[in-house]
């Protein structure tokens, strides 16, 4: 996540560019063209128009049943077909397609309107409502039931009828509005003798006018001239032009504030606040970029179709990555503020309470940045009513697809797991000294499903964490960093151990690197027809210490015993030689 400035612009630039020729083809395909003839705001109806009574709805499983329907504008005719969801929606497209809007208005519930609208009013509530679906709603076609029923076809292996329940009232889009989600809807409506039919709701259709004073044409629209305003591709030029000069603009104040907020603070005498300054100020600055360029994007250029669907889709990925990678960053720094101020120096391997928090601070670390990257994962699946979906289709088939995945992922979740278990367990810190893999190195880093230990030869030896807990290794600083060293030497058998346990004794006394708990001690532990073996022990503070303080006993033990007589008690090999008579 930790993406560079310039990269996520590039990246925003190219999804849009790539969604834009899509939505394009989409757009030529079905023959979408935007409306430039759109209706102006001017054209909404007054707000002091009256209102009749409400008709009262009477309650029926299988439709609703009204009074009266459309006393503005007349019954739909009879030549139009009404009778299943997708019928009417179809209806209400085609027509607005091809401009025909009084036509279109019919497949509308006008009855929480006055009944004193006309005909025009009618097919311009019907234009704005084509608008604002054509910007901003993506319809599922496969999900609108092209029966009267309003079920969905199911085919069962045996080709037999599912029975269901009769729907009355099926969602086919949404819009926020204020903070408040605004549901298009279908509804069956009975009314008198005539047979139901299906009508976009009165619901819908009374909250047309809000959402166009929010999502209807810009003032761009309005007052481009028409030099600029010729199609390409099925949209304006000035369009084009508008988006990329926005791009660019929003890019270049991310950049300056990201400056201003380092130079604000980088002379400032409070450490915390200029460390934070230098690693929040490109995830901020680009935060605030992407957020202006949706803004102003929205304010000022409206878009329609496949494209306008597509272009928002992608810029509120970028928000949500952004704000994401933001949130990690900040993570990031109070973890490293934690550790720089109240963790000590691990190196010093007696440290064991510094080398515990470390451990846990970088577990932990890792876990927050696992969650946030779940639920940023979420966020942006649930913004996708096709994807929100795809999931629950998932999770209704969770047996097999749970076997396949827990199958696939299991060496990811096993070291994942076995992370939190060391977290807890501790069987192993970070700044640890061990043998693992007859290896001996310093454990450098505990990651999600890995660790990293820095070897004598200061190599990386990467070991799965499954491996660190089903696995026997030598923690040599589990519990006390202080160990032991022994040194073997091998001699003559006729050797003076007791001036060599004297030499022994001096000679560690008089190392700086002797920790004297432990009194020098010099035993002969093994016999054999050449030699004797001598045992040497001696301790240091902690292993690397005590490695280097026996490789210089051993060195200067070995120059005593050759000088030691001119060598007379080195190790010989004998060999008798008789005389044959």
């Amino acid at each position: 996540m930790y993406i560079p400035t310039l990269r996520i612009w590039f990246l925003a630039g190219l999804m849009l560019i790539v969604q834009n020729t899509f939505a394009i083809q989409s757009q030529k395909d079905s023959s979408r063209t935007e409306n430039q003839n759109s209706p102006k705001k001017s054209l909404v109806l007054k707000d002091t128009v009256g209102f009749d009574d409400n008709p009262i709805m009477e309650y029926s499983e299988n439709y609703y049943i009204v009074n009266q329907l459309n006393k503005a504008i007349g019954l739909p005719p009879n030549k139009y077909n009404f009778t299943t969801p997708q019928a009417t929606l179809e209806h209400f497209i085609v027509n607005s397609r091809n401009k025909r809007f009084q036509e279109a208005s019919h497949a509308l519930n006008f009855n929480l309107l006055s009944d004193y609208i006309t005909k025009e009013d009618a097919a311009t509530i019907a234009e704005k409502l084509y608008f604002i679906m054509n910007q901003r709603v993506g319809i599922a076609w496969d999900d609108i039931p092209d029966r009267p029923d309003g079920q969905v076809d199911i085919t069962t292996p045996t080709n037999k009828v599912v029975a269901g329940k009769p729907r009355r009232s099926i969602s086919f889009g949404k819009i926020d509005l204020e903070g408040r989600d605004i549901v298009f809807r279908l509804q069956r409506l009975k009314f008198k003798d005539r047979g139901p039919i299906w009508l976009i709701s009165s619901q819908t259709v009374e909250n047309i006018e809000p959402l166009y004073k929010v999502y209807g044409p810009r003032r761009l629209d309005e007052i481009m001239p028409g030099s600029v305003s010729f199609e390409l591709f099925g949209v304006p030029f000035w369009k084009y032009l508008g988006t990329i000069f926005l791009m660019l603009l929003s890019y270049l104040i991310a950049r300056l504030f990201a400056i201003i907020i380092r130079k604000i603070f980088s002379n400032s005498d409070i450490y915390w606040l200029k460390d934070i300054s230098n690693k929040l100020s490109s995830p901020a600055g680009s935060a605030l970029g992407i957020l202006l360029f949706y803004i102003l994007l929205n304010k000022l250029i409206s878009f329609s179709g496949p494209l306008a669907q597509g272009i928002y889709a992608v810029l509120l990925l970028s928000v949500i990555i952004i704000f994401t990678w933001l949130v990690m960053r900040i993570i990031d720094y109070f973890m490293d503020f934690f550790t720089k101020s109240k963790i000590g120096d691990i190196t010093a391997e007696e440290n064991h309470e510094a080398r515990r928090m470390l451990t846990y601070v970088s577990v932990g670390r890792r876990i927050f940045i696992f969650v946030i990257f779940i639920i940023a994962v979420s966020i942006m699946i649930s913004q996708f009513p096709t994807l929100e979906k795809f999931g629950i289709s998932l999770m209704a088939s969770a047996g097999l697809a749970t076997l396949i995945v827990g199958i696939a992922a299991q060496s990811t979740l096993g070291n994942i797991i076995a992370g939190i278990q060391i977290a807890i367990t501790k069987p192993v810190r970070i700044g640890d000294s061990l043998f693992i893999k007859d290896d001996y190195g310093v454990v450098e880093d505990i990651r999600f499903t890995y660790m990293v230990v820095r070897t004598w030869n200061l190599h990386r030896k990467v070991i799965p964490l499954t491996d660190v807990i089903s696995e026997s290794f030598k923690n040599l600083s589990m519990t006390d960093a202080q160990t032991l060293g022994e040194i073997e030497l091998f001699a003559d058998f006729r050797i003076d151990v007791g001036k060599v346990r004297s030499k022994f004794s001096e000679l560690l006394k008089q190392s700086d690197e002797w920790d004297g708990v432990y009194e020098p001690l010099v035993e002969v532990t093994e016999i054999n027809e050449r030699t004797i073996k001598m045992r040497c022990l001696c301790s240091a503070k902690d292993f690397p210490t005590t490695w280097s303080l026996r490789c210089r006993l051993r060195e200067e033990l070995i120059q005593y015993i050759g000088e030691l007589e001119d060598g007379h008690y080195l190790s010989k090999q004998r060999v008798n030689l008789e005389k044959n008579s």
